[in-house]
């Protein structure tokens, strides 16, 4: 069944802040939220997609066949946008073209389950800067989006980041809290970075396995548990505010107002 152009569109959810400083050192407070557009004709897949974009901390629309994507595509403003080839209407190829030859420099991320090499030679031709293969990881498609970012200049490259009196400088690998230094192992180290970069936002197990362990899968082990409760320990019992949050039945949340 076709749906109307209005009827894929799902409302851009508002998107946690995170305080940001630059490299020069100044300050700015910086939102983290982006504008994807995802044109996918597969309903699970797109309910996958956007499910796990909105979880990391984008604001999804999304176009449900060729048609209302190339419309959407060509009418509002995104910071990128993730297209499957195969399409009822417009295929992919023919959307990205319009796209190009309209002079719009958005940022592409094909998805297809045509994976072969004059396929994906195909997709690049026709305007994309990227293409992934079906079936695949989310950490990877995650991973590949935000790398167009970063190279369309659309992702400032953060290397210190605050969140209420917790500091953490990237570049020197140091954490502090109320002035005084925070040691962490590697593992404990990019686990904060994670939540840090999501404050305010509920972080779920699956972002945690994907993202900090690189699993694509469920160990069915206590190893989050185990390391959230190491992280407690050095951020937050020393300190007579904690900001670490269990948010039961759902995962993590680095607030500095609970």
């Amino acid at each position: 069944m076709t749906m109307g152009l209005s009827a894929g569109v799902v409302a851009p959810a508002q998107a946690p802040r995170v305080s940001v400083k630059e490299a020069s050192g100044s300050e700015a407070e910086a939102s983290v939220s982006m504008r994807i557009l995802v044109i996918e004709d597969d309903k699970e897949a797109a309910d996958f997609l956007t499910k796990g974009l909105r979880e990391s901390g984008y604001a999804v629309d999304h176009a449900p066949d060729g048609r209302e994507g190339l419309f959407l595509a060509l009418s509002e403003p995104y910071d990128a946008m993730i297209v499957d080839r195969m399409l009822p209407g417009p295929d992919g190829l023919s959307i990205v073209e319009s796209v190009r030859k309209s002079n719009i420099a958005t940022p592409v991320l094909f998805l297809s389950a045509l994976g072969e090499v004059e396929d994906r030679v195909a997709g690049l031709k026709a305007g994309g800067d990227d293409y992934l293969a079906k079936p695949f990881a989310f950490s990877e498609l995650l991973a590949r989006l935000e790398a167009l970012l970063r190279r369309s200049g659309t992702t400032p490259e953060n290397t210190y980041l605050k969140v209420g009196d917790l500091e953490m400088d990237l570049l020197a690998r140091k954490v502090i809290r109320q002035g005084k230094r925070v040691y962490l192992h590697p593992r404990e180290f990019r686990l904060l970075e994670y939540l840090m970069r999501h404050a305010g936002q509920v972080v779920t197990r699956t972002m945690l396995l994907e993202n900090v362990w690189e699993y694509h899968f469920d160990p069915q082990t206590n190893v989050i548990d185990v390391h959230i409760s190491r992280l407690r320990q050095k951020i937050d019992k020393p300190f007579d505010k904690p900001i670490l949050q269990t948010v039961r039945g759902a995962g993590y949340k680095l607030d500095p107002a609970a």
